[in-house]
């Protein structure tokens, strides 16, 4: 028997993590008993994953577009689109910057 260590991917902790249940599509869900959030070790579906909604976030403050940050993190565009919708990080422009084009 192999006993594999879950870390809290929202507090970093290992010692208080107890598996509680299973999610629709059968994986194992864990909660944390000490921030008391729940967690799945491995997404199905890329965009759930906590960690690629933060880069997410960060390539469109850096000004990346829908597509190239879709073709980056290997995610459909309208994923990339809902995603931003949702969660409410729609990146509003600076009104002091000024585009310059260069020839």
């Amino acid at each position: 028997m192999v006993l594999e260590a879950v870390v809290c991917k929202h507090c970093g902790l290992t010692q208080q993590v107890q598996r509680f249940g299973k999610t629709r599509s059968g994986t194992q869900r864990y909660r944390c008993g000490d921030c008391n959030r729940t967690f799945v070790a491995f997404y199905t579906h890329k965009a759930c994953d906590p960690a690629v909604q933060v880069q997410l976030t960060q390539m469109a403050i850096n000004g990346a577009g829908v597509r190239d940050t879709a073709r980056v993190l290997k995610i459909s565009r309208n994923t990339v689109s809902s995603q931003l919708k949702k969660n409410g990080q729609i990146i509003q422009v600076n009104p002091n910057y000024a585009y310059k084009e260069s020839y």
